[in-house]
């Protein structure tokens, strides 16, 4: 056994993949602090080809040099756009027809292994923000709320491994492969 080089990956460019069919599947950053946790979020949401991001209240925005640290040039593959209050961003999204998943601790919320999305509908999922989570205003006005269940004595993950988590539960339960 041995390491792929970078070549061997057969990886897209940016043009290719701005130009790819996408994962039906929005990451909703609400309030995000740091701008490490949006660059893991831009490089998740390259690594899955997913649809965009949407960036909302105090959440940095790209161009950044502390988010392209840990993005590492996704900021110019996948596409973002930016909302002032979150909830504004939420009702836009429910007018296309996107279904709002909070990932969230709230009362009867379903542990993410117990969900089966459906590959027929349009998801955005809502992370928040490091210290107060997603908004209370925005998880009243979501779909669904996922937990990702913790056996530990934190009461929370870092919201990149979040991410991480729940996208690649979402990607390999509707076989969104390509």
């Amino acid at each position: 056994m041995r390491k792929l080089k970078n070549q061997e990956l057969n990886r897209m460019n940016v043009d290719e993949f701005k130009s790819s069919k996408k994962t039906p599947l929005i990451i909703v950053l609400d309030n995000i602090r740091s701008m490490h946790n949006v660059g893991s979020a831009f490089r998740t949401a390259d690594s899955f080809r997913l649809e965009k991001i949407v960036l909302t209240g105090i959440t940095a925005q790209p161009p950044h040099r502390e988010i392209n640290k840990t993005a590492l040039g996704a900021t110019e593959s996948v596409a973002w756009e930016y909302y002032d209050k979150s909830l504004s961003a939420i009702n836009h999204l429910k007018e296309e027809g996107y279904q709002i998943v909070s990932v969230e601790q709230v009362e009867n919320s379903t542990p993410v292994n117990e969900f089966n999305p459906s590959s027929a509908k349009k998801y955005a999922l809502v992370f928040g923000n490091e210290v107060y989570g997603v908004d209370q205003e925005v998880v009243r006005n979501s779909d669904l709320a996922l937990e990702i269940p913790q056996f530990g004595t934190k009461h929370s993950l870092n919201v990149s491994v979040s991410i991480g988590i729940i996208v690649w539960d979402f990607f390999q339960k509707t076989n969104l492969r390509r």
